[in-house]
């Protein structure tokens, strides 16, 4: 990681899972990564954000800003290779004649949901293949990882026992770590790690803010969302009702994380805490990135279209919106948040945030 200058300045980046929807993360990151003026101290992360921290740090430690850059574009790549052959929404030739192979519910789709809801993946997945694991093994190196002590990494996920977050910290990350992290219950065997169980972190913590409380130094949180917070319509077809589901108990564990941090900012703004416990609490700034407008015209199927066209129009739209979120908010880093938080999030006021306007959301793929 290059030093911080007087023209950057210092932020810990908290990334959501979402499957392909990650790629838009990736957008956010690469086009972070070519302005230059902000620097990561460290990252949460959570299933396909903790596949983009992964290759954010390892790309970092091999070649700085060019190699993140680089190694992200090398692991999205290969999750459209893997998904060639492994994707359920990818359809054959007559589904895309007829517009069903982009990730809105084909029919191989919708007979992969429909085992998921029969089998469990000990009965139709005895073998517990899964594609993202040679992803994984091909395009990052954990001892790297594990040397790349300027960056923090927390990565989560959900132990299937207790029904608790584990935190694996920068120097305890594996391949099964990260496996744990991504595991999706309905599709994987859960992923044993010194003989305990794990599925998907986003159960728990999507992802979970509170390592930056207490391990990092920047009270600067740039909150990259995946999963959209509000929809106007009431879903009323199951695929849909099913992909709210999805959405609200993936948000659940974050806007708890946000009110405990909206908390805490009013025991400080209010001078509420002693003088001798002062030292223990930080005045946190939350930078929210949202795309709700954009990310709720996708269904839950096109978290699995691994299609490069697909991946790389979320990536574009990813680096328009980090453009202009940067042109908007920089100058609120290190100053004050970017929205009132109780407002924001907290409120039971209909919210529609998102850097996209429906109008300028772009097509789907």
């Amino acid at each position: 990681m290059t030093a911080k200058t007087p023209d950057t300045k210092l932020i810990n980046l908290a990334l959501q899972g979402g499957g392909a929807h990650g790629a838009l993360a990736w957008g956010i990151l690469d086009y972070m990564l070519e302005d230059g003026r902000l620097e990561v101290e460290g990252f949460t992360a959570t299933s396909a954000g903790t596949m983009n921290a992964l290759a954010f740090a390892q790309g970092m430690h091999e070649g700085g800003r060019d190699g993140a850059r680089e190694k992200l574009k090398e692991f999205w790549w290969e999750v459209s290779k893997a998904g060639v052959v492994f994707s359920p929404v990818h359809g054959n030739p007559f589904e895309r004649m007829w517009g069903f192979g982009n990730g809105e519910n084909p029919f191989a789709y919708f007979m992969f949901d429909t085992m998921t809801r029969m089998f469990s993946p000990q009965q139709f997945n005895p073998l517990n293949v899964n594609p993202l694991r040679d992803v994984i093994d091909k395009v990052i190196d954990f001892e790297k990882i594990r040397s790349c002590k300027k960056l923090k990494l927390f990565i989560s996920a959900t132990n299937v026992r207790n029904g608790k977050t584990k935190i694996f910290n920068r120097e305890d990350i594996t391949l099964d770590v990260a496996l744990a992290s991504s595991c999706l219950p309905f599709l994987f065997h859960p992923v044993e790690i010194d003989g305990e169980f794990f599925w998907d972190g986003g159960y728990t913590g999507n992802p979970a803010l509170y390592p930056l409380f207490y391990e990092t130094t920047s009270c600067d949180i740039v909150l990259i969302h995946l999963n959209p917070l509000y929809r106007e319509e009431v879903p009323d077809t199951a695929p849909e009702i099913m992909n709210r589901v999805n959405e609200v108990s993936f948000n659940a564990s974050l806007l708890k994380d946000l009110r405990a941090i909206a908390f805490v900012k009013k025991l400080i703004e209010h001078d509420m805490i002693k003088d001798e416990y002062k030292h223990l609490y930080k005045d946190l700034m939350v930078h929210p990135i949202r795309a709700d407008d954009m990310m709720k015209e996708y269904s839950i199927s096109s978290k699995f279209d691994t299609d490069w066209n697909f991946l790389t129009t979320l990536r574009d739209a990813g680096r328009e919106g980090m453009r202009v979120w940067i042109k908007n908010h920089f100058d609120n880093i290190g100053k004050k948040s970017s929205v009132d938080l109780n407002d924001e999030f907290l409120s039971e006021k209909n919210d529609k945030g998102g850097f996209f306007s429906k109008s300028r959301s772009p097509k789907k793929a």
